[in-house]
């Protein structure tokens, strides 16, 4: 028998985007099509119990959606307008479209989002929360700032969509170079959050992995003179290679050092390292390539052993100029750490400690409680250890540092329990 909150949870994964995008195509009412949306999926969970699975999931849940937005216009319309747009949504029908359009409306959402109209920041986030139907704090954790702030900058890019008359499509090709950063952001930031839950118990951001593949492929082919557009694809299948080795039989995480390279995708590493050398004979590096490149040496080393941290260390240096990140500059003194001793990369993560700039990021104490660790500084390894647990974002996260700290103090692990985040 099949189970309906599955059932349903699967449907959000693989057609959340897509029941989004095609209704802000058809209304041009981003919350009309999102609070539409997301009354569908609550209207699954009634229905597919009663009625049985939909032979089309998608189908239902576009359709289901599209009712709703015509009774909310229907309800809601105060003169002759509104009545026609709803007549107009109704009785609507995807035509036929020219040769050269993209007919992808998650490709057109992630377009509009990135149009040069709106700030950096809010043309990421906008995109994550309607294509990828994240919430505001996850958003917000993915941009380390509160929710609040987070809330305040989609309400903003959305009134700007609408007052600015953004159109909702892919736009043409002497248009697309200054959109790109922007678009491969979002790519970016929608496998992360995928990637992250792929060590968790969040089934439905797992699929975000899958999709930000799928759609850089369409953007590759899309842009296949644009080498940072490659070398994202090549980044993200060479993090995505490694995928399930990530977590144990157990669910448990494991760390780089530890994974069984023999259970990662040879195909994938094989792929995206000769995307990587594509991208790089083009002789326009960019932080995706580089990014790209430290992935691939840690994808090609035959052992934990023989990882160049050197090389890994040079190419976050690199990274730096591109994207002068305080996060970027943790990574870095890892890598330091791994090529010049535990008590160098030391030095680096307290200066960022310092800087205050990663406050509430939990890779910071959690970095320098290994360091620490390594060290033989055990006291102040397990205050940060216990720092660390606090900020963690995942129960597998607090799951492995609480294992740490039990470790480093020769206790068994404590069970930290399901600890449930915000939701906006």
């Amino acid at each position: 028998m099949v189970n309906v909150e599955d059932a349903v949870a699967a449907a959000f994964r693989a057609e959340w985007g897509q029941v989004v995008a095609t209704l802000i195509r058809v209304t041009g009412d981003w919350d009309l099509a999102e609070e539409c949306a997301q009354e569908a999926f609550a209207s699954a969970l009634e229905r597919w119990a009663r009625d049985g699975v939909p032979r089309k999931p998608g189908a239902w849940l576009t359709t289901t959606a599209r009712n709703r937005a015509v009774d909310r216009l229907r309800r809601d319309a105060v003169g002759a307008a509104k009545l026609r747009e709803a007549a107009a949504l109704a009785d609507v029908e995807d035509g036929p479209e020219p040769a050269e359009e993209i007919r992808d409306d998650r490709l057109r959402l992630i377009f509009t989002c990135c149009h040069p109209a709106l700030v950096f920041e809010a043309r990421v986030a906008l995109t994550l929360r309607t294509l990828a139907g994240l919430t505001t704090a996850e958003i917000a954790r993915a941009f380390v700032v509160p929710e609040a702030t987070m809330a305040q900058r989609l309400v903003r890019a959305k009134k700007k969509v609408r007052n600015a008359g953004i159109p909702y499509r892919v736009p043409p090709a002497h248009l697309l170079p200054e959109r790109t950063n922007a678009v491969l952001g979002v790519l970016y930031l929608l496998f992360n959050e995928g990637y992250a839950a792929s060590a968790g118990a969040d089934l439905v951001r797992r699929s975000l992995t899958d999709e930000a593949i799928r759609l850089a492929r369409v953007l590759a082919g899309l842009m296949p003179d644009e080498p940072e557009v490659t070398g994202l694809l090549a980044l993200l299948l060479l993090h995505d290679a490694r995928r399930t080795a990530r977590v144990g039989a157990d669910g448990e995480l494991v760390t780089l050092e530890h994974q069984d390279r023999g259970g990662w995708d040879a195909a994938e590493i094989a792929e995206g390292v000769a995307l990587l050398e594509s991208a790089l004979r083009r002789g326009q590096p960019g932080p995706y390539q580089v990014q790209a490149a430290i992935a691939a040496c840690h994808a090609t080393a035959p052992t934990a052993e023989d990882t160049d941290w050197r090389q890994i260390a040079s190419l976050y240096a690199e990274l730096v100029k591109y994207v002068p990140s305080a996060i970027v500059e943790l990574n870095r003194a890892v890598a330091v750490a791994m090529a010049d001793g535990p008590a160098a990369g030391l030095v680096l993560v307290d200066r960022l400690a310092e800087g205050g700039e990663l406050a509430g990021y939990h890779l910071l104490p959690a970095t320098r409680a290994d360091l620490l660790r390594r060290l033989d500084r055990r006291a102040e390894a397990a205050d940060a250890y216990r720092a660390a647990i606090e900020l963690a974002g995942t129960d597998a996260e607090r799951r492995y540092l609480a294992g740490r700290l039990a470790e480093m103090s020769g206790q068994r692990p404590v069970d930290q329990g399901p600890r449930r985040s915000s939701v906006g």
